[in-house]
């Protein structure tokens, strides 16, 4: 046999890519702690704390206005199955933090979602779960983002401009359905 049949069998990592982004972050500098773009090996056993203070936290964000913890990631494995995931709670007592549209007060926690944003204050973080099959570490991998992960989700969509100049959208057209017209007429 080969050194190459006798080899352990690879296990993949659960990875947990987080996509940071403020809007003062190239003035105040809040993420300059955290390690981008290298992936950091975290026991499955240890939870992930994200706040101002080192002594507790591995994540830490620069910024007075975060809470010591501002909230902890939990790895587990899915009740009756071979699936892990991870559980964020709020620690900030302030602070609501918002996973996607549900928001968590202090001590609330839920399942993360694979995919979704996190916001609290003027931060916002897009999380995303790889998958993998290691029961003893999982593994994040954190990314800076340049403009906004989440644009305005009130600004009305733009209406676009007839060639008269005059918006339908002023005139509500009360039930009518389009005319189409040639535009030679």
């Amino acid at each position: 046999m080969t050194s190459f049949e006798e080899a352990e069998t690879e296990e993949t990592v659960t990875c947990l890519h987080m996509t940071f982004y403020h809007p003062c972050q190239d003035n105040k500098m809040m993420f300059r702690c955290l390690n981008f773009c290298k992936r950091e090996q975290v026991r499955a056993d240890e939870m992930a704390k994200f706040g101002r203070d080192s002594n507790v936290c591995h994540y830490n964000l620069m910024d007075a206005r975060v809470s010591r913890i501002q909230f902890s990631l939990q790895f587990y494995r899915k009740l009756n199955s071979s699936e892990f995931g991870f559980e964020i709670k709020n620690m900030s007592k302030r602070t609501k933090l918002m996973v996607n549209q549900t928001e968590l007060g202090y001590l609330n926690k839920i399942d993360l979602p694979w995919k979704c944003i996190i916001c609290f204050g003027d931060y916002q973080i897009l999380t995303e779960i790889q998958e993998g099959e290691s029961v003893d570490y999982f593994e994040t991998y954190l990314h800076l983002a340049e403009m906004p992960i989440l644009q305005e989700r009130y600004l009305q969509p733009l209406q676009p401009t007839p060639e008269n100049g005059i918006s339908s959208s002023l005139f509500p057209s009360q039930g009518k359905s389009p005319i189409e017209i040639d535009e030679n007429e």
